[in-house]
């Protein structure tokens, strides 16, 4: 890793430079996707450099009808795309065909005219599903839309209708269900990623194989807090969007997502700041059963909560894999971190301690000057309101190596060890690392963060984002 060494005021600094990240997108067999789904990226001139992809869409072209769910940010400045998808999914109960997303303008704080566009981009990709026993089903659009990029500027929609359009003629369509039109459809996410962010498994189901994948797109902005749509029990965003080719029903469907996303998307920081965009979508088209020829009921966790718990497990385990690369992927970070906490009163109070220590700036800072400045740690585990009281005299905190070397205590039940400065510098300079944080109470919940560290690259890329 080179360094830059400058004298800032009366102080040496020394600057890292960001890693190389693109060793996390490899290419992934065209068999390991699920069956039932186009996909394309495309260059519409929402940004501003020639042939960049800024375009992605996604269709369902399964006979049977899709279940969609999603999980949308909380934020009280819901961007236009967020406002009609959850109506969408509302009026027809659950069930979508397409997703339709632009990047580099987020279509956020932009009034009538923004919703205007939203439905717009919804209709015209709805002019591109194939023709549907199941489409006469749909009251508005089968259509979901995403936008991520600069806030408080409007979409240059008759571009992006344009672009959209051209994927009706045959000659310029590039619509497609192997690897490339996969990685086009993840690239028309990206803003400040370095990466696209793509994966793809395979799980079974009572004997029957099924396929998964996903894309999502984040670096920046980056600290969801996001749950169901509305109906049910200041740039960069996180967005997302899973696919399977397994039968599962709406209701059921919005239920896995969400405990999915709890514990994935809901659980990773960069910066500590909540999006006006940030959406997970997930449909489920039963193209599996279509190809095998299998006559099949949508599960549902009421009539098969076995097979239901195995499709939670394992979207679960799916989306934490699309979440971390989302903070490996921040912006100048140079660390990967899991925060875990465990021995906790309740799920929730370990989630907010994980929380508190991911986001403070002062312990993300000394992640990044490869500082084992555990004092930052204790006193934001300290500050979080629990459901029954903390003791500190029984608190332990370790840095826990990604090597597989041995682990450094540097506070144990409430009193400080002493530390081997020399070997908690070789744990803080590896790339990944485990910070835990065991309360010792009587509690048995634990909960895990993952974050990155902060460093002057960040402050580079968001001090000049529009230009």
């Amino acid at each position: 890793m080179s360094r830059l060494v400058f004298k800032r005021l009366s102080s040496t600094v020394t600057i890292k430079s960001t890693p190389s990240k693109a060793h996390h997108h490899q290419p992934i067999p065209s068999s390991s996707f699920p069956s039932g789904y186009l996909l394309t990226g495309l260059h519409a001139g929402v940004k501003k450099k020639a042939g960049v992809l800024d375009v992605g869409i996604i269709l369902s072209t399964s006979e049977r009808p899709t279940s969609a769910a999603a999980c949308f940010t909380r934020n009280a400045f819901k961007a236009a795309p967020v406002v009609i998808s959850e109506q969408i999914l509302g009026e027809n109960v659950g069930r979508a065909r397409a997703v339709v997303v632009n990047s580099g303008c987020a279509n956020a704080v932009t009034g009538a005219q923004g919703i205007e566009d939203a439905w717009a981009m919804a209709k015209e990709t709805d002019v591109l599903l194939p023709a549907n026993s199941s489409a006469s089903s749909y009251t508005t659009s089968q259509t979901l839309v995403m936008s991520t990029g600069v806030i408080g500027q409007n979409l240059p929609i008759s571009k992006i209708l344009s672009a959209i359009r051209s994927q009706r003629d045959g000659n310029s369509q590039t619509l497609g269900s192997d690897f490339d039109a996969w990685e086009r459809a993840a690239k028309a996410f990206m803003t400040t990623d370095t990466f696209p962010k793509l994966r793809a498994r395979k799980f079974n189901i009572n004997g029957v194989e099924y396929r998964m994948a996903g894309m999502d797109k984040g670096a920046g902005m980056i600290h969801p807090d996001m749950g169901p749509p509305a109906l049910g029990p200041l740039h960069a965003t996180l967005l997302g969007c899973i696919m399977t080719d397994a039968a599962i029903s709406p209701r059921s469907l919005q239920r896995a997502l969400t405990y999915a996303v709890e514990r994935s998307f809901n659980s990773i920081s960069v910066d500590g700041d909540m999006s006006t965009n940030d959406t997970i979508l997930l449909l489920a088209n039963g193209a599996a059963a279509e190809k095998n020829g299998i006559k099949q009921e949508e599960i549902d966790e009421e009539t098969d909560k076995e097979a239901f718990e195995v499709f939670k497990k394992e979207l679960t385990d799916f989306t934490i894999d699309l979440a971390k690369l989302v903070v490996r992927d921040g912006e100048g970070a140079t660390k990967f971190v899991t925060v875990t906490v465990k021995g906790a009163p309740t799920y929730e109070d370990a989630h907010r301690i994980a929380s508190r220590i991911s986001t403070s700036a002062l312990v993300k800072t000394a992640l990044y000057g490869e500082d084992a400045n555990w004092g930052r740690v204790l006193a934001a585990t300290g500050s979080v309101p629990l459901s029954s009281p903390l003791h500190p005299n029984k608190v332990s905190v370790t840095f826990v190596p990604s090597d597989g070397t041995t682990a450094l205590p540097v506070l144990v039940n409430g009193e400080p060890e002493k530390v081997d400065e020399e070997r908690a510098s070789e744990i803080l300079a590896l790339e990944d690392f485990e910070i835990l944080v065991d309360l010792g109470g009587e509690g048995a919940e634990a909960a895990q963060y993952w974050t990155c560290d902060f460093s002057y690259e960040y402050v580079r890329i968001n001090g000049d984002y529009r230009s």
